[in-house]
This record gives C-alpha cells, structure tokens and sequence, in this order.
C-alpha cells in the first residue's frame, strides 16, 4: 500500500514519519552485515513486508535506478526511501542514520588501530553471522526475483547476466546491455516504430578520468576531503573496485599510506556492520586524525545525496514512458541476475564446515517460513559464531 504524501500531512505527522525513519534506519545501519545484497534484502523486509511503506515494484525501481549511478547501492537506496517517504529531509535523515553507527564504529576501531598498529580479531563474529546473511539474501532474491522475472524477456536477461557474471564481464555493462536488449525486444514485439520513442531518459553517470592531484607532504581535512570526494562521484561496483581505486590513489601516487594499512581499512569495512564505504572514516581517521574521519565520509556519500535528490522525482515519469519502462524492467532483471550471482560467491565464503551449513538451513527456515525478523538473526548468528569459539577445536 503506498503511503500519503509527505507534503499532504500535518507537521505532527511530518515529524513522526522523520522519527520513524530515522529509528528504522539507525537500526538498520547498527546490524546490516553482509554487504549491499543483504542491506538490501534487510530493507525489503522492513519497509515493504513490515511496514507497507511502498510496494515491492517501487523498490525495485528505486533499485534499478541505484544501479544506474555512482556510488554505494544500498546507502542510495536507503537515501531514495527517505526521500518518498519524508522528501528532502527524510532523504537527509535516513542517509544519515544508515551510516552513523557504521561510521561511529570504525572511527572507534580507527583509533584503537593507531593505538596498537592492529585490527582487532573479530573473525569469530562473521563466522555466524555470514552463515546468517546467506539464507537472508536468498530470500530477498526470492521475493524481489518473483516482481523483477515478470515475462520470458526479464527471465531470459536475468539468466544471461548470472552467466555473464561469473565470466568477470562488467556490472555496469551488464545492467545497461540487460535493460537495453529488454526495451529493444518488447518494443519490437509491440510492433512499434523505433522512430515514434519519445524522450526518455537513462541517468547513468559518467566516469571520468581526473587529472591526478599531486602528491602533498602531509594531507589535510580539505585533500582529504576532495579526493573522497571524487571517489564517491566516479565509483561504481564492490568493495573490491573501492580497494584497486584507493591502492591507485593513495598508496601509489600519494604515497599517504601503506598497502598494509590500506588491507586493514578494507577488512575493518567488512567486517563492521553498514556501509562498506565507511572504510573511508577509517582511513580518514589515519591520514588526518577525527577531522579527516569526518571529512572522509562527508566526502564519499555526499555524492550519493545529491545524485538520489536529483534523480528520484524523475523516477515515475521513466514508469510512463513505454520504452524507459521496459528499460527499467531489464536493469531489474539483471539487477537480480547479479544478486544471484553474489549470492553464489557469498555462499561459497560463509559456508565452510557442518556448523554454517546448518546455520544457514536453519536461518532459512526462518526467514522462510517463520518469518523471523532477520535483526535477531543477525544477533543469532553472532552469539553462535561466539559459542563455535569456545566449544570448537580451532
């Protein structure tokens, strides 16, 4: 069920929905381990299943539309939520709440990283928890898939683009070919005349090649700053593609760190909950102390304020255009053809022995057909990752 617009309530109202979304997504933000596919998924159920805020079709789209652009998916969908449910200021709001606890921790662990030139060993947390995130992706795939597959063209495009997946081609080429070769064959069975498409149009940012700052002695809020900046305005894919950019920028042309202490930033985003982009807060944190920390991640996810602010109203008018529409589909056909691509690799980290195995039929039985809120078994998978510590063999 769509929910009113934001505009058309009265301020008591306008305040209570800006409190719910920023309750939602400081909790989202506190137990989102597992990457954007199971941000996602988490978001699915909260805001869909849950909570009814928007139909499971509007989030696709909204999906769709993250893929399209630079930056980090699942913290511009969340960007995007917030905007259809409380404009400008809920866009602002659940961005923020989204990263913050993400941001706190790592800024935390940043300076315990100082302290010691050591990320603390948390290992045995993500051994549960990705056992967890498993079964929970598989369902959100399962559900979106059932909107997103919805005729032979999307099947088919899906299939393709999984297939293309584990041959390495590129994900963003995979999503424009999948919602190109979707609009081009409906089109043409609709007999249409490709001279009558109308204006439509596909917000794809463009990825430039900026001229490489020079190396300074000894970076600054303000460098710091800018080169996130422009990393958080050119970047598209994974955590992976964020490692091979900052290896480039800051470890061999600035020469601001180590490759070592570039591997730790990564682990310490991985394995923190939120946001894998908060990686930025760590290394912020080291070049330039709290003031880079801020000024890191300020730089990083402004990007993505400002492209969902700019982007989303023009999201319904793509849904009126037949061809932009169709186009549409396809990016969220493969956008799923990705997600089970994902799926498959994550499965193949998290499930290593009896123990994840089991925890991860367990967990979906859960999710399936219990229905468990996933927040406790985030908290599940993390106390058994506790327990396997203690009572297992290492």
């Amino acid at each position: 069920m769509e929910q009113d617009a934001y505009s058309q309530l009265s301020p008591h109202h306008q305040r209570q929905r800006l409190k719910e979304l920023a309750v939602v997504f400081l909790r989202l933000g506190a137990i989102a381990f597992g990457g954007p596919a199971a941000h996602i998924s988490m978001m699915d159920e909260e805001v869909v299943e849950r909570r009814q805020w928007m139909s499971r079709e509007k989030l696709l789209d909204l999906l769709g539309i993250t893929n399209l652009i630079p930056g980090p998916n699942s913290t511009e969908l969340a960007i995007h939520i917030g905007y259809e449910r409380g404009g400008l200021w809920g866009l602002a709001i659940a961005g923020v709440c989204f990263i913050l606890p993400a941001m706190l921790i790592v800024w935390g662990l940043a300076a315990i990283y100082v302290q010691t030139q050591a990320i603390p060993q948390v290992g045995w947390l993500l051994y549960g928890i990705k056992a967890v995130i498993v079964a929970i992706v598989v369902q959100a795939v399962w559900k979106l898939g059932k909107k997103a597959l919805k005729d032979t063209p999307t099947v088919i495009a899906a299939i393709a683009v999984t297939i293309a997946y584990f041959l390495n081609v590129n994900e963003i080429l995979l999503l424009l070919l999948g919602g190109l070769a979707v609009m081009l064959f409906k089109n043409w069975q609709r007999r249409r005349n490709l001279g009558a498409m109308g204006a439509w149009m596909v917000p794809v940012g463009a990825i430039t090649q900026v001229t490489t700052v020079p190396a300074v002695p000894a970076p600054t809020g303000l460098s710091v700053f800018l080169f996130f900046l422009k990393v958080g305005s050119v970047l598209y894919g994974s955590g992976y593609v964020l490692l091979a950019f900052l290896q480039n920028g800051l470890v061999q042309e600035r020469h601001w760190l180590t490759s070592q202490q570039l591997l730790d930033a990564i682990a310490i985003g991985q394995f923190t909950p939120g946001p894998v982009f908060t990686t930025a807060t760590f290394i912020g944190y080291l070049l330039a102390g709290n003031s880079g920390a801020i000024a890191a991640t300020v730089g990083i996810f402004l990007p993505a304020f400002i492209l969902v602010a700019l982007i989303n109203p023009w999201v319904p008018k793509l849904r009126q255009s037949p061809w932009a529409s169709d186009f549409l589909d396809g990016v969220n056909a493969a956008s799923m053809g990705l997600m089970a691509g994902v799926t498959y690799v994550l499965a193949r980290t998290a499930l290593v022995d009896w123990v994840t195995v089991t925890v991860a039929i367990l967990s979906a039985i859960a999710v399936f057909r219990f229905k468990i809120n996933s927040a406790w078994l985030v908290l599940a998978g993390a106390l058994i990752g506790f327990l396997a510590k203690l009572l297992l063999p290492v």
